[in-house]
């Protein structure tokens, strides 16, 4: 009998491998059994359960990978970006040779005229920078809609010349005629009724790719 045990036990023990069992009437984690109408599949999951709250965070991640469709662009905008990061590298220049200049008139090396003149000249750099900037900031490069056209996404330079995306609900957008333009006006304004922050665009130098999904915001152009 105690022989008898102990060749089951025995059996039972080579069964198990890596921690997984064949136990009558159970299936251990990781084997499937296989059936005919079926196709085995492995299935290997990585990190934690799928919590609702990570859930969530996949669902407002989709925002930023789903398609959207251009509707309008402005081709100026590369050469706006260049001014502003040229303007960039002119203040900069200005404000380095303001310390070597201000140490050599300390000591007598340099004329008053000349200190002067510099200081002038970095004075002058930060405020068209200042001003160049405010100004570009505001300009719509691109915009775009997504497929089921209620989200909207803005695209303008940054202070550094880089491009920055808004996204915003296509009911929160004034039309042209709720900003009080014109829509023969060369300048228009892109404005919120939740946000105060105005934007600027121009169907005179800038391109109405999609004019239907256009108009969908602003209003008909006619």
């Amino acid at each position: 009998m105690h022989s008898s045990a102990l060749r089951r036990l025995t059996s039972h023990i080579l069964c198990c491998t890596g921690g997984s069992c064949l136990v009558p009437g159970r299936i251990s984690s990781g084997v499937h059994p296989h059936s005919p109408s079926h196709t085995p599949v492995l299935q290997v999951l990585h990190g934690p359960p799928t919590t609702p709250q990570t859930l969530g965070l996949l669902r407002y991640s989709d925002l930023s990978t789903q398609k959207y469709t251009m509707i309008y662009t402005l081709p100026h905008i590369k050469l706006l970006r260049a001014v502003s990061r040229l303007k960039l590298l002119q203040t900069a220049f200005t404000a380095l040779i303001l310390p070597p200049v201000f140490a050599l008139y300390l000591h007598g090396d340099a004329p008053l005229f000349l200190l002067s003149y510099t200081t002038g000249i970095a004075l002058f750099a930060g405020v068209m920078l200042y001003t160049a900037s405010h100004l570009f900031r505001r300009v719509v490069g691109m915009m775009y809609l997504d497929p089921s056209q209620t989200t909207l996404k803005v695209s303008h330079l940054t202070f550094w010349g880089r491009r920055s995306d808004i996204i915003v609900p296509v009911s929160d957008v004034m039309t042209i005629a709720d900003t009080g333009d014109s829509r023969n006006e060369v300048i228009l304004k892109l404005k919120r009724y939740s946000d105060p922050q105005t934007f600027y665009f121009s169907t005179h130098y800038g391109r109405v790719v999609d004019k239907q999904g256009f108009e969908k915001v602003f209003g008909t152009l006619k």
